[in-house]
């Protein structure tokens, strides 16, 4: 089915920049160039962001941090609330170039929720760590949230939130931890083999809002097959069981096998693979209404362009065969900016074989690690974690 489609972006993303840093925003540069490449622009509205406002950021940030980061903005030897270090350095324009990221993740929640585009995407957003007095990990903002709130405030009842990257959604998970409103789903490596170190099966919300946090610790190493096992034998039934107004994915790719910072084994085969079925989640359990952000990825050539026009793509409705081949010109522009060795000659990787469902009992890290999940989170959402058919 054909998809209208409304995606936030300007070049002045590309200022969210902390210099010598695995975030690099480049790999917004090449999604946007291979899109238009490829032609999947042709079937996308671009809309301008607009940053967003203090009042805005105040629903879900510290005043005392919203300082800390304008400071920061212009001193470059500011420490503190998380900015100064390694992973969050600070930066000229810090602020703003962040609060543009943040407005645009609002902005494409308010286009999808009253209906001017049926899906909106933001692939500069999926900031997910920032916390709420504090940066962490390559986040100042957290967009995601500030976007949840968005649709909260404008009449959303239940938003479920789907979180696909490696490194656990700790910021939103926080931010909602008390709140029966919101779903947070995260699938990520296990947080005892990686930052940030949470996101076990146990947590799972606080009073009114216990069951509605639920997370999948994998084990490094998961491939396609796994991940797709544990994805479809924990999303979909937790999402409907919910029954949200809208679906909100947060599209990570550092799940892929090159991905320099983690150790799951994903191809864009598979990432593409999981974007289609949140795409027709969305369809399923949320009239269409799905918002989606980017999130982390550290492949800044051979992944992320390719995943993340991939999700464009599949956003409108008519994905790019995982044969086709890569354009001559975005070739041509890798090779003018001095770029050496392979580059990825097709849209996709390999296909992706026969994922086996997840049964109870069985054996190994990662099934042990799905029904760890579905033992804690299932009953609370009135699911039968030994089911499988929930």
């Amino acid at each position: 089915m054909d998809c209208s489609v409304g995606a936030i972006w300007d070049e002045a993303y590309l200022a969210y920049d902390f210099g010598d840093h695995p975030l690099n925003p480049v790999r917004l540069d090449l999604t946007i160039r291979l899109a238009r490449e490829l032609g999947v622009l042709d079937r996308v509205e671009l809309i301008s962001p607009r940053p967003a406002e203090e009042q805005q950021l105040l629903t879900v940030h510290d005043a005392g941090y919203l300082a800390a980061v304008r400071a920061a903005s212009t001193d470059p030897t500011f420490t503190g609330y998380g900015l100064g270090t390694v992973d969050d350095p600070v930066f000229a324009g810090m602020y703003d170039a962040a609060a543009l990221i943040a407005g645009g993740s609002a902005q494409a929640a308010l286009r999808m929720w009253r209906g001017e585009v049926a899906h909106a995407v933001n692939i500069a957003g999926g900031l997910h760590h920032a916390m709420r007095g504090r940066a962490a990990g390559f986040c100042v903002f957290n967009d995601a949230v500030l976007a949840i709130r968005t649709l909260l405030a404008e009449g959303a009842a239940r938003v479920a939130y789907v979180d696909i990257d490696v490194h656990h959604g700790d910021g939103v998970q926080a931010a909602f931890y008390d709140d029966p409103r919101v779903l947070t789903i995260s699938l990520h490596q296990d947080p005892r083999t990686l930052f940030p170190g949470t996101g076990l099966p146990s947590e799972l919300g606080n009073g009114a809002a216990e069951g509605t946090s639920v997370n999948v610790a994998l084990p490094p190493g998961t491939d396609d097959v796994g991940w797709l096992r544990a994805f479809r034998a924990v999303v979909p039934g937790a999402v409907r069981a919910f029954r949200p107004d809208v679906l909100v994915s947060q599209c990570g790719c550092d799940t892929h096998h090159e991905d320099p910072l983690a150790n799951l084994e994903l191809t864009v085969d598979g990432q593409r693979a999981a974007i289609a079925e949140m795409h027709a989640l969305a369809h399923e359990v949320a009239d269409g209404k799905w918002l989606v952000l980017g999130g982390g990825g550290y492949g800044l050539i051979r992944c992320v362009p390719r995943t993340w026009t991939h999700l464009l793509a599949e956003a409108t409705g008519r994905g790019v065969p995982a044969d086709t081949a890569v354009p001559p010109g975005w070739v041509a522009h890798l090779r003018s900016r001095g770029v050496q060795g392979a580059l990825p000659e097709r849209m996709g990787e390999r296909p992706v074989p026969e994922v086996t469902p997840w049964l109870p009992g069985g054996d190994g890290w990662l099934d042990g690690a799905i029904g760890a999940t579905r033992r804690a989170a299932f009953p609370l959402l009135g699911l039968d974690p030994d089911d499988p058919r929930d």
